[in-house]
């Protein structure tokens, strides 16, 4: 699987939108610095896709969130590959038994894709909208993963790159 953490919040990225000819569309702005984080982790071969949002990243979060993932799958070994954040190689991060972490190169989100599902989820769900509490961006993070998690023919399209899929039909 392949982890990463995603940070959304209130301040707003217009992005383009449909209009009629010759009509400017209005899109909603606004810089409000708060911020929630999800955490998210797949596997891009058969589209499953775990994720938990949470208020800050930091060690004991990812724990908890490495933690639920390990619940969720307690008949696997999983090898989870991710970013060489702090907090992922903190001297207090609790590994489950099931579970070995693996660190991509630095400076190189190109390599995770989870990135493809933090793109889908901007553009999708959070493009040109102002939100007027973080309940809301919350609400609208819940209902974005959800969906993902509930999809994964939608998860693999967006996070399967063709050498992946290779490796993967290789092995088999």
């Amino acid at each position: 699987m392949f982890q990463d953490e995603g940070r959304f919040g209130r301040i707003s990225s217009p992005r383009r939108c449909w209009a009629l000819g010759g009509i400017r569309p209005n899109v909603p702005s606004q810089i409000v610095r708060e911020y929630t984080y999800a955490y998210a982790a797949l596997s891009p071969h058969d589209g499953i896709k775990d994720s938990l949002v949470l208020p800050q990243v930091n060690a004991s979060a990812m724990s908890l969130f490495l933690r639920e993932v390990s619940t969720r799958h307690p008949e696997e070994f999983i090898l989870m590959v991710m970013d060489e954040a702090g907090w992922h190689k903190a001297e207090k991060l609790t590994v489950p038994t099931n579970m070995h972490l693996v660190f991509l190169p630095p400076y190189s989100p190109e390599l995770n894709p989870v990135e493809h599902i933090w793109e889908s989820i901007r553009e999708n769900w959070f493009g040109n909208e102002a939100f007027e509490s973080m309940d809301g961006v919350e609400d609208q993070w819940v209902k974005a993963l959800f969906g993902l998690e509930n999809d994964p023919a939608m998860v693999r399209g967006l996070t399967a790159f063709p050498s992946i899929i290779s490796i993967n039909m290789n092995a088999t």
